[in-house]
């Protein structure tokens, strides 16, 4: 039984949520129905509990020189009220967790304040990480994640359910905010109005927002918005709706597509390292070396996306063949509820991922053939 609860625990369990484990969670996998969850998103919109997340402010005038120094991405570039998605990486360049980062305003004259958002199994591992590294920083560490709580709303109905708990003279703060932005605004619940942190950020692959909020207001917002979504189709949904949103819209999954025993070239996200930065960063070398080797991975492999020819769907840990020989292992599969076929994620070896190759996935014993194709599976129209 997982030790931690979040703030909004008796909402779902009065939802007639089914729990499951996650990073040490105790989290809502379904309410009602999976697929009935993942259809709101794709056509009206869903509710998210993501509290589970972690959040790591970090602040001081060398603030934007020690992200830079922590992470793979140049976070010194990002603009005040952006984000960006990056990695935090150990020597050897292996992923420690992937992570957004919101470069938020400085009540400091001088000063930078950055907000990180790592994963909930990763979350205690990345705030220690950073504050070893912050050695010879003037940076000041803080780990809030026990403190805040992270309520999603996704789908093409999100902005629209937002607005209706929005004062008027703020809805351009709302319709304007481009994705991977954040801004404060005034949220009202529980009758009364507070301004909270909104990012046009997700999990998904639809437009949708994360609202951070403390854990004591956490239960007023989620019923209000539940109340405000209440036309728009708004329902709460769980970790597998979620899950296959996410594979739908080919993001990578920490424990699944991504770990310590893999790279970012490998994984497919060798634009988020900024190898020509100034001052250098942990997992350069080791990084700048797999990179001029040409290859996904030490392994020679690489992370691709593959679509079913029949109804059989292939599932994590599944053996990859061609010609009989193994080739590699799926790291997330499952059908897919958007678009009527089996997909997967699967590191292959380099020479066999091009889209078009076909391949064979080891179902329980019988060899079912899947056509390596390019990611994302699934694109909204916008």
């Amino acid at each position: 039984m997982s030790e931690n609860y979040t703030a909004l625990y008796e909402q779902h369990k009065k939802a007639g949520a089914s729990f499951t484990d996650f990073g040490g969670w105790q989290m809502p996998l379904k309410y009602e129905s999976e697929l009935a969850e993942h259809h709101a998103v794709r056509k009206t919109a869903g509710l998210f509990d993501l509290s589970h997340m972690g959040e790591v402010w970090v602040t001081g005038p060398d603030a934007a020189a020690f992200l830079d120094y922590a992470l793979v991405g140049k976070l010194s570039a990002v603009a005040v009220g952006k984000a960006k998605y990056s990695l935090i990486c150990n020597a050897d360049g292996g992923i420690i967790d992937d992570l957004i980062t919101y470069r938020r305003p400085s009540p400091e004259e001088g000063g930078d304040r950055y907000l990180v958002v790592p994963n909930a199994g990763n979350a205690k591992v990345v705030a220690a990480e950073l504050l070893e590294r912050a050695s010879g920083f003037d940076v000041v560490v803080a780990d809030a994640s026990a403190e805040t709580s992270l309520i999603a709303v996704q789908g093409p109905n999100a902005e629209a359910i937002l607005l209706g708990l929005v004062p008027a003279e703020q809805h351009a703060m709302v319709t304007e905010l481009k994705y991977y932005a954040a801004v404060e605004v005034s949220i009202t619940f529980d009758g009364g109005t507070q301004d909270l942190l909104l990012a046009r950020t997700g999990y998904t692959g639809e437009d949708g927002f994360e609202i951070y909020i403390p854990n004591v207001d956490a239960a007023g917002l989620w019923e209000a918005l539940l109340e405000a979504g209440q036309d728009q189709g708004l329902i709460p949904a769980g970790l597998a709706a979620r899950d296959s949103l996410r594979l739908e819209a080919g993001m990578p999954l920490y424990g699944n597509e991504l770990s310590r025993h893999v790279n970012a070239y490998a994984a497919g996200l060798g634009p988020v390292v900024s190898l020509a930065k100034e001052g250098g960063f942990i997992g350069r070398d080791a990084l700048t070396a797999i990179k001029a080797a040409g290859v996904g991975s030490t392994l020679g492999q690489k992370l691709v996306g593959l679509k079913g020819a029949g109804r059989r769907a292939a599932r994590a840990h599944y053996s990859v063949l061609k010609d009989g020989s193994l080739i590699g292992e799926v790291t997330s599969g499952q059908p897919s509820p958007t678009l009527g076929y089996p997909i997967a994620l699967a590191y292959v070896d380099v020479e066999h991922s091009e889209p078009g190759t076909i391949v064979d996935v080891d179902l329980r014993g019988k060899a079912e053939p899947f056509e390596v194709v390019g990611l994302p599976f699934y694109k909204r129209q916008k």
